[in-house]
């Protein structure tokens, strides 16, 4: 016992003595240990960014995903990165650029799964023309026209509208074109086109759909000059 007494005073004797050296080197351990975590911050956001892709699998290799700003095709993803192929939201067509991703950007980003336009799009479109025409007056022929364009794929359509809301388990817009008339804060008339259509034939139907317009938009517009003389 007197032994243990002995040596127990030792330490605490030397303790006394090298406390300041010791907590100056505790600090510089500390030191030395935050500086590598800021230095491999980005690294272990990285790493946490793709233990999450990989336990909550937001997507699939393939998928069309919108990341914040970026839109694109999943290509590849490791621990540090995703890559993916971007495409043109408003086209629907690859631009030919590939994008690298942090993945400390899949957890502070919303990250939207968008796969289903690979194959359908909710197209939207807005045709503005001046006050001078009553669109209503030619709305029922514009109805008949978009529903022409979308009739060799209207079965299809309705079977994969009706998969995207088992999936999603919410009511979309669709399959039916939709066509709005609104008007503008300068008070221009705003005509509102909703597609649901195959992807790959969204621009076209978008461009017939502007040709009938402005045909039926002039020729309603000098059937109103010709009533004035």
């Amino acid at each position: 016992m007197v032994n243990n007494i002995f040596t127990l005073l030792i330490i605490v004797a030397l303790f006394n003595i090298w406390s300041h050296e010791i907590q100056k080197f505790a600090f510089s351990i500390a030191a030395f240990v935050v500086a590598i975590v800021l230095a491999t911050r980005e690294f272990i956001q990285c790493f946490i960014g793709f233990l999450y892709l990989i336990s909550s699998r937001p997507f699939r290799i393939g998928d069309w995903i919108q990341v914040g700003n970026y839109f694109g095709e999943v290509h590849s993803t490791d621990w540090a990165k995703l890559t993916l192929l971007e495409v043109n939201k408003d086209d629907y067509q690859y631009t030919g650029k590939t994008l690298y991703l942090p993945n400390s950007l899949m957890v502070t980003s919303v990250i939207k799964n968008l796969n289903f336009l690979k194959r359908y799009a909710m197209h939207h479109f807005t045709i503005v023309r001046d006050d001078s025409v009553n669109p209503f007056e030619f709305i029922e022929q514009l109805n008949e026209k978009a529903n022409l364009y979308c009739d060799d794929f209207k079965d299809v359509a309705i079977r994969y509208n009706q998969l995207i809301e088992n999936r999603l388990e919410i009511n979309i817009a669709g399959p039916e074109p939709h066509i709005q008339i609104a008007t503008s804060e300068i008070g221009d008339t705003e005509i509102l086109f909703t597609i649901f259509c195959p992807t790959e034939q969204a621009l076209d139907i978008e461009q017939k759909l502007t040709q009938d317009f402005m045909y039926l938009w002039f020729e309603q517009k000098s059937l109103a000059l010709v009533s004035k003389d």
